[in-house]
């Protein structure tokens, strides 16, 4: 308030000098700019000008103080109307608005030179690294504008690097464009730069390694801003920079949802995941919970992996509430008696064994609970009218090779065969690795790294795909909402990446660059380069970029056959229980195949 009365003042002064010598006295003018000082707070108070107080100007205080002064320049103008002084009258009506620019000038420098005196305050301090920062869109802007206001910050932005031409030459906060990725180098001799901020939180793995490769030849500790899921999970500032991952370098993946979508197919109904203590399984209920379900049923056989979940979700683990079920897929009276006291209308099935050497040696595992366990979810599901069922797959489903590949893929055609009865959205989604799930890859190298150990890697070829937990969830609920009927939705997983690759940078990362790789053979059943799309399946994405459509042949219960895992060609299961249990882990238990 004090900045704009002192605007005011400087404005009426202004004009007591220009109308110096006429008919107009000065204690006309005085009064004047005083009721327009008055009024101007008055206008400012209603309209919100001092709600922040003065120390920004951004464009929306701009309209506000340009609201304020000129309903104080509107007010010293009726002044002079109803104005009894003779003096006053004499006055052109109209004389106190060219006062208002000056004021709105005045008042405007003030604020800027407050907020600069103030901002030279909160400067980083000396011990702060001089940083460039890649990305000079809204992030980068943000980024920029929060470290030079911050005097704890460990970096400094001392330049900015954006491959776009239009914004060459520009500045941000005083902070200049210098030119693109190619002249990092030349940025880097010129600013003395020890760090490389990474400002674009939905770049692509395969930029994220180029640059960071291109910043690590020079010398550059490289940092980045939280990608767009981490901001959205836990609302973390886009200044809580962090070290750059192997998910940032391997499995970051831009996603566009379409949340409308999603929101239309979750919100107001009551939906239950199986396997929600799982990795996917828990971030999938993470996700699906902001989308305001009805009801959200966490099923799992794992009580200490449901309390998790529930304490993620809700801050407790108190297992005490409906919303968590403990239950085995593998039994099917129990199972349905589930699905009938809580009537779910959409499912998510990501309950599933999927380490493939393990399923290799107990394929009756995998026949009890991949196969045997999704039919008991589906007929549960049929049983209750369950609208939407989403079957979370896997790559190795495409020309499956291995007891896991072949299981899951038994599983996407018995779902096709749901969806075929019902005419309801009973569909599939496959996708390849992801990061961070319990016994995949990274966690594996990860402790042989802390061990000391020699990372192994089965062929210095092999390759396979990879993407973090919460984009691939993320399309997994984007293709609940757009899956038709009987589809398989293939989640695009980019570029296969070299397992080799993976084991060097770990070691690098973590600077154990002493530690040996070896070589130990491909396992049985297991492929040098995973697929997604089978033999004769199509890549045709009608609806999302990053996700495609095909079909697998339904198959009905009454048609299974157990010696698919092995890729026997005998009989069907249905002929005899007892060959069942000759398979390893069986247990005699799997029984023939039940018609649905």
């Amino acid at each position: 308030m004090a900045v704009d009365l002192l605007a005011w003042a400087v404005a009426a002064a202004a004009l007591a000098v220009v109308l110096a010598g006429t008919a107009h006295p000065v204690a006309v003018t005085v009064v004047l700019g005083a009721t327009a000082a008055l009024a101007h707070v008055g206008g400012g108070l209603l309209v919100g000008l001092y709600r922040h107080g003065p120390l920004t100007l951004g464009l929306d205080e701009a309209r506000r103080l340009a609201l304020a002064t000129l309903g104080a320049s509107a007010a010293a103008s009726a002044a002079l109307l109803v104005s009894s002084e003779s003096s006053a009258r004499s006055w052109p009506v109209l004389l106190p608005l060219l006062a208002g620019p000056g004021a709105f000038v005045v008042a405007a420098a003030l604020r800027v030179v407050h907020r600069r005196r103030v901002e030279a305050g909160l400067r980083p301090g000396v011990e702060s690294q001089p940083a460039l920062v890649l990305g000079a869109g809204m992030v980068g802007q943000h980024l920029v504008r929060q470290l030079l206001t911050d005097p704890g910050a460990a970096y400094r932005p001392v330049g900015l690097v954006d491959d776009d031409p239009v914004r060459l030459g520009t500045s941000v906060a005083g902070v200049k464009v210098l030119g693109g990725v190619h002249d990092l180098r030349r940025a880097v001799d010129r600013t003395g730069a020890r760090a490389l901020l990474l400002a674009v939180p939905h770049a692509d793995a395969s930029t994220v390694r180029d640059v960071t490769d291109r910043a690590t030849a020079l010398g550059l500790r490289v940092a980045s801003v939280p990608t767009l899921g981490e901001l959205q999970a836990t609302a973390r500032p886009v200044t809580a920079l962090r070290d750059v991952t192997l998910e940032d370098l391997v499995g970051r993946r831009p996603v566009d949802t379409d949340v409308t979508a999603v929101a239309e197919c979750v919100r107001g109904r009551r939906v239950l995941v199986t396997g929600a203590g799982g990795s996917i399984g828990s971030e999938l209920c993470r996700q699906l919970a902001g989308f305001s379900p009805a009801e959200l049923v966490l099923l799992d056989r794992d009580e200490t992996a449901l309390q998790s979940v529930q304490v993620r979700l809700h801050g407790h683990g108190l297992l005490d509430t409906r919303e968590v079920v403990l239950a085995d897929i593998r039994d099917p009276v129990a199972l349905a008696a589930v699905f009938r006291a809580r009537r779910p209308e959409v499912v998510f099935h990501a309950a599933a064994l999927k380490h493939l050497p393990m399923l290799e040696q107990y394929p009756g595992e995998a026949w009890q609970t991949n196969v045997m366990g999704t039919l008991n979810v589906l007929e549960a599901a049929e049983d209750v009218g369950v609208e939407t069922f989403v079957n979370v797959s896997t790559d190795k489903a495409a020309n499956p090779t291995s007891v896991l590949g072949r299981s899951k893929r038994l599983a996407e055609r018995l779902t096709a065969a749901s969806a075929e009865r019902t005419g309801r959205r009973y569909l599939s989604v496959r996708f390849g690795n992801v990061f961070g799930s319990r016994g995949s890859l990274v966690p594996l190298f990860t402790e042989l790294i802390e061990a000391g150990r020699p990372l192994t890697v089965t062929h210095p070829d092999a390759t396979r795909f990879f993407m973090s937990i919460p984009e691939a969830c993320q399309l997994v609920v984007q293709a609940g909402a757009i899956g038709a009927p009987g589809e398989v939705l293939v989640l695009d997983m980019g570029e296969p990446v070299r397992i080799l690759e993976i084991a060097e940078r770990m070691r690098a990362m973590a600077g154990r660059g002493d530690l040996d790789i070896v070589f130990t053979g491909l396992r049985p059943g297991e492929k040098l380069h995973e697929e997604l799309t089978g033999v004769g399946e199509s890549d045709h994405r009608p609806v999302h970029p990053s996700i495609s459509h095909t079909t697998v042949p339904p198959l009905a219960a009454c048609e299974l056959d157990v010696d698919a895992l092995t890729g026997s060609a005998a009989g069907p299961a249905a002929r005899s229980a007892a060959h069942d249990a000759d398979l390893p882990g069986a247990g005699g238990a799997a029984g023939p195949a039940r018609t649905a």
